[in-house]
């Protein structure tokens, strides 16, 4: 089988997770930074997971780096904006469902998509890209549809390109610009993997199966609906509608970060050559492990 190389695009943030003592510890994690960091455990040694962000050039963007360095992701489409630094994220928690602040003021991760020229290169020869509905909603217009143009063309170069809808009203003017920016990203995708709990209330959406049909006939090859502990329903051009029920979990202790392994999980199944129905299960398998522990970067089994 031959290697593979993966790329995934967004925001790294410092985490500050709760201990049971109620003190923090200190990670980093953000959403499409955790596909890739699960992704590296999972796909073989030598196919390449990096990351494409921008950080800045502070002693905790050093930090950063070798953090991600460290966990065997590349991090040559990381660029370093002077006078910038990374932005920081602080879970709260309330039966394990979480709930987040946030301080992101002088991310340069919000500059990430400026230099067209880089994001070209970054990309280039990548065989799959993934991005995220936060990716989007830190970029101002210009560099928003800058990157989106970039990813239009290494798709028409036989990239494949997943995207994860991941609404988060909050960093959005308003739910019309976001569903707006999301449809049109969605466009440009061939995988898409949004979560039922945000796209049904956002869209209308009165099934799983309705968001299927509206991002397939928006060009998508390939939707994984997820629906939090419930049914998953999916569809591909070569299998049709697949449903996968997961195995409940019991103990429930963090959400952070179920559907960016989930993600992770069905993608690396995919790219090895899993069925459909085989790569729901590996995504909810890895899905599981994460959310039995706190914080977002968790070792998984298998």
């Amino acid at each position: 089988m031959r290697k593979h190389q993966i790329l995934t695009i967004g925001e790294c943030m410092v985490e500050m997770a709760p201990r049971q003592d109620e003190a923090y510890n200190r990670n980093f994690a953000g959403d499409s930074f955790n596909t890739a960091w699960y992704l590296r455990q999972l796909l073989p040694g030598d196919d390449q997971v990096g990351y494409c962000s921008a950080v800045g050039t502070d002693g905790i963007s050093n930090a950063m780096l070798a953090f991600m360095q460290a966990a065997g992701i590349s991090t040559h489409a990381v660029r370093r904006i002077p006078n910038r630094t990374v932005g920081l994220y602080m879970i709260e928690l309330a039966n394990g469902e979480r709930s987040f602040s946030y301080w992101r003021g002088e991310s340069a991760a919000k500059l990430l998509a400026e230099d067209r020229t880089f994001l070209s290169e970054a990309v280039a020869g990548q065989d799959l890209v993934l991005f995220s509905g936060i990716t989007l909603a830190i970029l101002s217009e210009t560099h928003r549809q800058q990157l989106l143009n970039v990813l239009g063309e290494a798709r028409a170069r036989g990239t494949t390109i997943a995207f994860d809808p991941n609404m988060r009203l909050r960093l959005w003017p308003d739910q019309q610009t976001m569903c707006r920016a999301v449809s049109d990203a969605a466009k440009l995708a061939d995988i898409v993997l949004p979560s039922f709990d945000e796209d049904g209330p956002n869209y209308q959406d009165a099934s799983p199966q309705a968001t299927i049909e509206r991002y397939i006939a928006g060009g998508a090859k390939c939707v994984v609906v997820k629906n939090g502990p419930d049914r998953i329903h999916a569809f591909s051009e070569e299998e049709g509608h697949v449903v996968f029920d997961p195995v409940p979990v019991d103990a429930v202790v963090d959400t952070t970060a179920a559907g960016d392994s989930f993600n992770a999980g069905f993608l690396a199944a995919r790219l090895t050559g899993s069925a459909m129905v085989e790569a729901l299960a590996k995504g909810a398998s890895v899905s599981a492990q994460v959310i039995k522990s706190r914080g977002a970067l968790v070792a998984i089994e298998g």
